[in-house]
C-alpha cells in the first residue's frame, strides 16, 4: 500500500511539475536612469492567447527627468510611432491618441514605479519583426529590443 501512495506522489509531482513548464504568457522588464531596458529580447510563446508585459522603472529619477515605457510596434513602424509619441508629449505617456501603428503600450513611469499592458498574441503575426522602446524623448535611441512570436 505504500508503494501505491509512492508512486500516486510521484505521479502528482511530476504532473506539477510538468505544469510548471508550460507557456509563461508573462515577462517582466527593467527600465533605469542609464537609459537601458534589461532585456534586449522577448520571445511570446504561441500558445498564449494574451500576453503581459511589466515593466518596472528601477531608478530614481522622476518621470520628467528620466521616464519610461514599454511600446510595441511592428519595426518598420517603430520610427514613426516613436516621432509621434514625442509630439504627443508627456501627458499622453508619449504615445499619439488611436495610433494603430501601436499594438501596446504601458502609461509613462517613473523611478520606483511599475506598470503591466496584455494584449492579445492573436495581434503578432508569425514571422513580422517588432520592436519594443521607450517613446520618452531621445530614449528609443538606446532603450529598444525585439519580440518575436516564438516558434
Amino acid at each position: 500500500m505504500a508503494q501505491h501512495w509512492k508512486a500516486l506522489a510521484l505521479v502528482l509531482a511530476l504532473g506539477a511539475g510538468a505544469s510548471a513548464h508550460a507557456a509563461d504568457c508573462s515577462v517582466e522588464i527593467e527600465g533605469n536612469d542609464a537609459m537601458q531596458f534589461n532585456k534586449s529580447a522577448i520571445s511570446v510563446p504561441q500558445s498564449c492567447k494574451q500576453f503581459t508585459v511589466k515593466l518596472k522603472h528601477a531608478g530614481k529619477l522622476p518621470k520628467t527627468a528620466m521616464g519610461h515605457n514599454w511600446v510595441l510596434a511592428k519595426t518598420a513602424d517603430m520610427q514613426g510611432a516613436s516621432a509621434d509619441g514625442m509630439a504627443a508629449g508627456a501627458e499622453k505617456n508619449y504615445v499619439k491618441d488611436g495610433d494603430k501603428r501601436v499594438i501596446a503600450h504601458t502609461k509613462l513611469l517613473g523611478g520606483g514605479e511599475s506598470d503591466a499592458v496584455t494584449f492579445p498574441v492573436a495581434s503578432l503575426k508569425a514571422g513580422e519583426a517588432y520592436t519594443y522602446f521607450c517613446s520618452f524623448p531621445g530614449h528609443s535611441a538606446l532603450m529598444k529590443g525585439t519580440l518575436a512570436l516564438a516558434k
